[in-house]
């Protein structure tokens, strides 16, 4: 086998192995995060919390601002508070605290301080959002499971679909693997599990499969997003946290945007302590 015949071929066994490394760790994760979404409470407040901590730690090794230990202790300290504070129900206490959270971490970054609020928000905004669409006790999982499972076959359709159709690319300059294809696959596989909770009775066609489809178009955005940042940045991966996988941005990019959506819908729809209804009752 000559030279330019044994790279490709190494290429694709590092891609398969790579996806084999991926599907691994996905089926060890995926339960784990089923699990504790499903006891809600302080477990699942916990585990948001922590993986917002990191959502912020990497958004400012994404940007350069993580050499300031200042900035990155002030505002993991502030999300950590904020998290014990929705623990205990005291949702105004957590926005209060993420708000002086947010200010402080501008006033210590030296530079780049816009880039390092907008990434204090975004991890608060996943925070506070993954743990209102839980907070109903009757409708909240379902919510939840209906946003994972969403976001996670819109990831698969899409990847599947851009492997095996190809075709034109969604947005090269900022993401040059995407393809209309994979994005119209993720998409199609979305409305595809919201019909299944349809027909498992929960919620009316219409809205459910409209629910479905938004939530699916945010994940992608939310993607497209995390991409643009990094490109600005010339990053390849948030970090390499999760193995096969890159960061947790990397992994949650989608989940993120596609949960404030659902959380903003839902609250303006049934209020803080009803957001999963508001989701699912119609």
């Amino acid at each position: 086998m000559t030279e330019d015949e044994a790279a490709p071929a190494a290429t694709a066994e590092q891609g398969s192995r790579n996806l084999l490394l991926r599907v691994i760790v996905s089926v060890v994760l995926a339960p784990t995060a089923l699990a504790i979404a499903y006891a809600g409470g302080w477990l699942w407040t916990a585990l948001v919390t922590l993986a917002s901590i990191g959502l912020y730690v990497e958004w400012l090794m994404i940007v350069g601002v993580a050499r300031e230990r200042r900035v990155v202790v002030a505002g993991g300290v502030a999300v950590a508070i904020s998290g014990l504070c929705l623990a205990s129900g005291r949702i105004d206490a957590a926005l209060i605290v993420l708000a002086l959270g947010c200010a402080a971490v501008t006033w210590l970054s030296p530079e780049r301080r816009l880039w390092t609020a907008a990434g204090f928000f975004y991890a608060s905004a996943a925070e506070v959002a993954s743990v209102l669409v839980r907070l109903d006790q009757l409708w909240g999982f379902v919510a939840l499971i209906l946003i994972l499972l969403v976001v996670w076959v819109t990831d698969i359709g899409g990847f599947f679909a851009g492997r095996g159709i190809g075709g034109p690319k969604l947005w090269p300059r900022v993401s040059p693997k995407k393809t209309w294809a994979g994005a119209v696959g993720g998409f199609v596989a979305s409305l595809a599990v919201a019909g299944g909770f349809v027909a498992l009775g929960f919620g009316k066609p219409g809205p459910v499969l409209l629910l479905g489809a938004l939530l699916s178009i945010a994940s992608q955005l939310g993607d497209l997003f995390e991409s643009a940042v990094k490109r600005r940045f010339g990053v390849k991966d948030s970090s390499d946290m999760i193995p096969g996988h890159g960061g947790l941005m990397d992994r949650l990019d989608g989940f993120v945007a596609a949960v404030v959506m659902a959380a903003i819908f839902g609250l303006l729809r049934s209020g803080v302590d009803g957001v999963g209804r508001g989701l699912m009752v119609w």
